[in-house]
């Protein structure tokens, strides 16, 4: 059976397909030729998984790049910086390569405004000081950091965290918002989804805290005009997965260090994903830089 990421998956694909707005004059263009980029969108889309009933925002329709993932994350949030030699060098990752502005950095951007504004240790500081405080927020959107330098303006830009006891528990758990101006489904969605969960989860364990709700907005959910033949795959195997038993079986995603593990000595190597089986093969996507 289809689980909740899944049927998220199909409501909002048949959504773009069916319901979406086509644009005009994008500002992305095909990597491959540099043919404009167009899209087929809608808005205000929002997911939310209880991760603490074992709720995970994962599909098995595609293979998805968890280690990856987590160490883009790591990336921005403990290395704090748009330096692409630490990404590579140090996490393997090149997927930000297109976006090099020419100095061999992704702008004032993402793990840099982290850095300049210390907003990774101030988060982490009222997490623990202040837990039922309602200003626990990281947001990427600086407007001094957009005029200083060129580069992508921040697709994932914002996390709100609140502290919460469940009734019957004396235990605080972390509620988490991932706030995204754009997404584009096919490519990023649930990676998306997967490291910042990770993040969540390195949060938690460095303030001692539980995981609770993860939940993500996405003002504006695309698909590129070149994935519409993926997407129908993607649906086909979607459809033809749901009535298959899984006898109960779910991955499992668990973070495997102490409570109050310090934020910054986590590592991919922490992380373990059981049981998760997807799909083959893998789809590759003309991309809109």
């Amino acid at each position: 059976m289809l689980n909740k990421a899944e049927t998220y998956f199909i409501q909002n694909m048949l959504d773009i397909i069916e319901n979406g707005t086509t644009d005009e004059n994008p500002r992305p263009r095909y990597e491959s030729d540099g043919q404009p980029a167009h899209t087929q969108f809608i808005t205000q889309v929002f997911e939310k998984y209880d991760i603490a009933k074992g709720e995970i925002p994962i599909t098995v329709l595609r293979p998805i790049s968890i280690k990856n993932g987590i160490n883009e994350v790591r990336w921005i949030y403990q290395d704090q910086t748009s330096e692409l030699s630490v990404l590579k060098e140090k996490h393997n990752i090149h997927w930000w390569d297109s976006w090099n502005i020419g100095d061999g950095t992704i702008g004032q951007r993402y793990g840099a405004t982290v850095k300049r504004y210390d907003l990774m240790n101030k988060l982490l500081d009222g997490l623990i000081n202040d837990p039922f405080g309602r200003r626990h927020i990281i947001n990427l959107w600086q407007e001094k950091d957009f005029a200083e330098t060129e580069g992508l303006k921040p697709c994932a830009f914002e996390i709100e965290i609140s502290v919460v006891k469940r009734k019957g528990s004396d235990s605080k758990y972390i509620d988490l918002t991932l706030t995204q101006r754009s997404s584009d489904y096919l490519v990023a969605g649930h990676i998306n989804k997967m490291q910042y969960l990770a993040l969540q989860m390195m949060i938690a364990k460095h303030c001692s805290y539980k995981v609770g709700n993860f939940a993500h907005f996405v003002q504006n959910l695309h698909l590129y005009d070149r994935q519409i033949e993926q997407a129908k795959e993607l649906l086909k195997r979607a459809l033809t997965f749901e009535g298959v038993d899984r006898g109960g079986r779910k991955p499992i995603f668990t973070l495997n260090v102490p409570d109050g593990t310090n934020f910054y000595d986590i590592t991919d190597r922490d992380f373990k994903l059981i049981g998760y089986n997807p799909i083959k093969p893998n789809m590759k996507f003309d991309l809109g830089i």
